[in-house]
């Protein structure tokens, strides 16, 4: 079984799939939100655990750096509350802390144009968060 990731922002979605053994984050793609359509995203998302065999879903939760949750973080919570009673799978929320700021690292040491890094940014912090998961439970 796979572990599914989602880095959840106002305009996309960036996400990430473990390989069956739970120790390798891939990044899979991302896809833009349509908040008024709901429903199309949830289909979405229940593809994704089909296609890779999904036993849990992560979502990353935006914590400011001093620890306390902002008016992103409740959208997040709002979101994984509907999603969990759509899906089969249990939906854990992840500390996302700097995921966006080690995302945007990466694809600056790859020497990638702006306009790249935008197009990729999502699905690779979705990829950090995950990767931050899988090392922490194995810890």
């Amino acid at each position: 079984m796979s572990i599914l990731c989602l880095d959840v922002g106002d305009k996309t979605i960036g996400v990430a799939v473990s390989d069956p053994l739970e120790i390798i984050a891939r990044g899979v793609g991302q896809f833009r939100r349509d908040e008024s359509e709901q429903a199309k995203e949830i289909e979405y998302i229940r593809g994704l655990i089909s296609q890779y065999g999904v036993n849990k879903v992560v979502v990353g939760l935006p914590i400011n750096m001093g620890g306390e949750e902002g008016s992103q973080a409740k959208k997040i919570r709002s979101f994984t509350d509907n999603l969990s009673s759509k899906i089969d799978v249990p939906v854990i929320l992840a500390d996302e802390r700097l995921s966006t700021v080690a995302a945007e690292r990466v694809l600056r040491e790859a020497k990638m144009s702006p306009l790249k890094r935008r197009r990729v940014r999502d699905k690779i912090a979705a990829t950090v968060i995950l990767q931050s998961y899988l090392d922490f439970q194995r810890s």
